[in-house]
């Protein structure tokens, strides 16, 4: 996906034909904050990731990966940083992986 994820939701929605109203009653939200989770202007929250999915039959781990790499990206970019920041984030997941696959999870 190279839209944001706002954006990705609104495209989604219409492909359905679904109304704003239709949607965010789906998500349990009302249609002025979906309006602005598309546009922009309000993050769309994490918690209801699950509920996106089963309303438009996506696989969960599928949006968890346009949830989160537009969350990235959106710091990344708001923070000028270059390319070495993905790859070192990157490495930071491996060892978070390893430390959590030996010692039970890990919480930070």
């Amino acid at each position: 996906m190279k839209e944001t994820f706002g954006t990705y939701i609104r495209k989604l929605r219409l492909e359905r034909d679904l109304t704003l109203t239709q949607l965010a009653a789906k998500l349990n939200l009302d249609s002025a904050n979906l309006s602005k989770i598309e546009t922009g202007k309000r993050e769309f929250d994490e918690k209801r990731l699950i509920k996106l999915a089963n309303a438009f039959g996506l696989d969960i781990e599928m949006l968890k990966a346009e949830f989160f790499s537009d969350l990235i990206a959106k710091k990344l970019y708001q923070n000028n940083c270059n390319k070495e920041t993905l790859v070192m984030a990157e490495e930071k997941v491996k060892y978070l992986r390893q430390v959590n696959s030996k010692q039970g999870e890990l919480k930070i």
